[in-house]
């Protein structure tokens, strides 16, 4: 929120108080305490009848440096908090997040990362390449420096606390302010899953679940964390409201607050984009990797349409019959009952023999995944079953909180009761029973305030929070039930620690292509908010595509990490637009499955470091400033540009940077660095694979789950001389082929090792002159694409002469 009235003046009824200086500082081994009084001191009269603030700085992991500022200390902490791992990033550590308690909560567990020094007046707290310097001499100032450069600081107005509310109104609101330095150039992004434009100058931001759709400023998925294109993120460690003034109240600032006693936020060196999300992502959990065919197409019922197993039969039949491989069916709401949304019971109406249902989709090697959300009406079963038991979230006077909203008169499960947690799980446990795969957790975002949780938590914190304990609930019951590595979600909401749960999507869009670059831009920024796995409505929620549209939104569908058909009111199978609507869905859906070895090794990075799937130009080419801002196109993995298409007649403008791409599809050569202006048919995009990389095919396109090893192509586009290139295919059994792919002048060799059965090098933007392989036999062939080397099984290295 909003606190000055312009430069010089506060606005009505708002009253500032700032850190001016140092009083005193305790300066410890690895930590820092500064107490900071709000007016010059000059003499002991000065330390009278004024606030002081406490400012504790620590270091909870390498590159990381905590700032904690409290006013009082005596507001009790009722929960929740953000779940941090510290030091080693081996264990969880619970850190306060600023709900006062000014007794250095959020700097328990001292992982050793930090160390101190001191230079006269000068204290510096320096935790691997990241300082803090401070002169307690000098007015309040907090730098933040690494490799001897400064990424921000805190200076006048940069710490401190304000209470807003007219005279005689009674207690005051009081809100903890920190502001940021921002540089010349500086651009901000993240703060969760935003629709906004997608760098966040200029912006305000309310950390606040909201169930607003994803053309406004709202968002279903909201992040108190936010990097900038100048090395460095700053998150801030408090679980409830957080708002932000991005440029926007000071323009040179970002300015963050929160209504308490105390506010804690880390800043977060890389000195790469990539290297920040690593550290963000070690303090605050990485994502699962979820199971293999999560990533193949799935299809939805959609919302309000009608259907029944004949209904599903015939979208099943009529994928299949016309080529489409499908990996999931997902039953929408209407698979229960209407009115009693969530008694998670089969309507027996439409769905006579669930289970029945279930098997013969099973046989046909398909998952199941149907519709829930944490809210049980009133005209369920369940209803006064949980409200004897106590489960469901209550009102201060002790009734059961309800509305109208969504269900009529539906309450709310309160996953902070242990029994209600364990009771919501044992009724997802019978559908994992019946033969149901994984679960769409929608909602988790319209969560009242007026209320009282089971376990005291503060209902302003529990408000954005909640969605994290509906999704852990239903996670952990997928894992129990389906083992490690086979829990998937398709989530709307969440906040900090959701990333642990993939896979989130992108919640309710326009069928616009309007709505379509806006989703992307919301899939972008909650990439740089450390969540590695999204996905979208394929042609749209609300409304119904055009044929163009279907076709362009099913391109960028197939080419994000997960691929769902689904919409509101019609259906989404892809002849109910035309028939080139099915050759575009069936031959991107193939494409998908053959490019799942390098799928799967941009998932690991997601997994091991937090590096989005579907990445912001920004992550792999930070020193390129023209790709700071790009919004309109993406890179899938370390190595393919995808420029999605967002208009009728094919045009579209994208950025190419420096070097010679090779087109995937065409195999055409592209130079960058520089925009391009092109018209693309329904059968291709611009797909560009970067220079010298090396792309691995698998040799399945039908389905997502083979041995992605076994039959290998590597498509080698353009290596430099002098280059060695390393290529991890996994195997399902858990093995890694390994290629290493190295060009000695005009010799290109390739050297296997864990490879099963043939695999084969495909060379592109080289012209290629005999083969020969330095074990078994190779032949060498030449294609509309490159030069094709076939390495028959056991073959170990393959080197093949070429020219250009």
């Amino acid at each position: 929120m909003k606190f000055t009235d312009g430069y010089w003046l506060m606005r009505e009824g708002v009253q500032a108080s700032y850190a001016t200086e140092v009083a005193d500082a305790r300066v410890e081994e690895d930590r820092l305490t500064l107490y900071a009084p709000v007016r010059p001191v000059r003499s002991r009269g000065d330390t009278l009848n004024s606030p002081l603030l406490t400012v504790e700085c620590w270091s909870p992991a390498e590159g990381v440096i905590g700032v904690r500022t409290t006013h009082h200390a005596g507001k009790e902490d009722h929960g929740p908090g953000f779940a941090l791992r510290t030091g080693d990033g081996n264990g969880d550590v619970g850190i306060s997040g600023g709900s006062g308690g000014g007794s250095g909560a959020g700097m328990s567990g001292g992982s050793g990362c930090a160390k101190t020094s001191r230079d006269g007046s000068v204290t510096e707290l320096t935790s691997g390449s990241l300082t803090l310097r401070v002169d307690t001499d000098a007015p309040w100032r907090l730098d933040f420096t690494a490799d001897g450069r400064t990424l921000t600081s805190a200076g006048a107005r940069g710490t401190g606390f304000a209470t807003t509310g007219p005279a005689g109104s009674g207690t005051p609101g009081h809100h903890t302010v920190a502001q940021l330095s921002l540089g010349v150039g500086e651009l901000v992004y993240g703060l969760g899953e935003r629709f906004t434009p997608f760098t966040r100058n200029g912006q305000s931001v309310e950390i606040w679940q909201s169930d607003g759709g994803t053309a406004s400023e709202q968002a279903y998925k909201n992040v108190p964390f936010h990097l900038t294109n100048r090395g460095y993120g700053v998150f801030v460690n408090h679980p409830g409201k957080v708002s932000y003034e991005i440029g926007s109240e000071a323009v040179g600032r970002v300015q963050f607050s929160v209504e308490d006693q105390s506010l804690e936020y880390f800043v977060i060196h890389g000195p790469e984009p990539k290297d920040v999300l690593d550290r963000y992502t070690a303090l605050t959990g990485r994502p699962a990797l979820p199971p293999a065919w999560s990533f193949g197409l799935w299809l939805s019922t959609s919302f309000t349409t009608s259907y029944d197993e004949e209904t599903v039969t015939r979208f099943v039949d009529g994928m299949a019959g016309r080529g489409i491989p499908l990996g999931v069916f997902h039953f929408d709401c209407f698979w229960m009952r209407a009115y009693q949304w969530c008694d998670f019971t089969w309507d027996p109406d439409v769905f006579p023999d669930p289970e029945g249902m279930l098997r013969r989709l099973r046989e046909r090697g398909l998952r199941v995944s149907v519709w829930t959300n944490p809210y049980i009406a009133q005209k369920s079963p369940l209803f006064d079953e949980a409200r004897r038991e106590g489960y469901l979230l209550r009102r201060p006077g002790g009734d059961v909180w309800q509305w109208d909203l969504w269900q009529p008169g539906m309450a709310l499960v309160d996953f902070t009761n242990p029994a209600a947690r364990a009771w919501f799980q044992d009724k997802l446990r019978a559908l994992l029973h019946q033969g149901v795969d994984c679960f769409k957790t929608d909602f988790g975002e319209r969560v009242p305030t007026d209320v009282v949780w089971h376990d005291g938590s503060d209902p302003e914190r529990m408000h954005n929070y909640y969605t994290h304990l509906y999704n852990t609930a239903v996670f952990e019951v997928l894992e129990e039930e389906r083992g490690a590595g086979e829990a998937v979600l398709f989530a709307r909401s969440a906040t900090t620690g959701g990333q642990q749960l993939p896979v989130h999507w992108g919640g309710d869009c326009e069928s616009t292509f309007e709505a379509m670059a806006e989703s992307l831009r919301g899939g972008l920024s909650l990439g740089l908010s450390g969540f590695g796995f999204w996905s979208h409505d394929i042609g749209g929620f609300e409304g119904t595509p055009t044929p163009a549209l279907f076709k362009r939104w099913a391109q960028f569908g197939l080419l994000s990490s997960h691929s769902r058909l689904h919409g509101s009111k019609s259906y989404r199978v892809p002849w109910d637009y035309d028939e080139e609507a099915v050759e575009v869905t069936r031959a991107f859906t193939r494409l998908k499955h053959r490019l799942m070895p390098y799928l799967l090794g941009a998932a690991r990075q997601a997994a091991e470091r937090g590096t989005p799937v579907l990445r912001a130009m920004l992550l792999e080419f930070p020193d390129d400033p023209a790709c700071h801002t790009l919004d309109r196109q993406y890179m899938l993995g370390d190595d393919l540009l995808v420029a999605p298409v967002f208009s009728e007649d094919g045009s579209v403008d994208y950025y190419v940077p420096d070097g010679v791409w090779t087109h995937l599809l065409s195999g055409e050569q592209v130079r960058g660095p520089g925009w391009r202006r092109e018209r693309y048919g329904f059968d291709s995009l611009p797909l560009l694979a970067r220079p010298g990389s090396v792309i691995p095919f698998g040799r399945c396109d039908d389905s997502a789950e083979y041995d992605w090893a076994d039959g290998v192509t590597l498509r080698v586009h353009a290596p430099a001389d002098g280059t060695v290139t390393v290529t991890r295919v996994p195997a399902p059994d858990g093995r890694t082929a390994v290629f290493r792919t190295r060009r000695d002048g005009g010799l290109v060799t390739v050297e296997a090792e864990g490879a099963t059965g043939s695999w084969q090098v495909l060379l592109t933007g080289v012209e290629a002159g005999g083969a020969e392989a330095t074990e078994g036999a190779a032949a060498c062939e030449d294609t509309d694409l490159g030069a094709l080397v076939t390495a028959p099984a056991g073959t170990t290295a393959v080197s093949a002469r070429v020219t250009g």
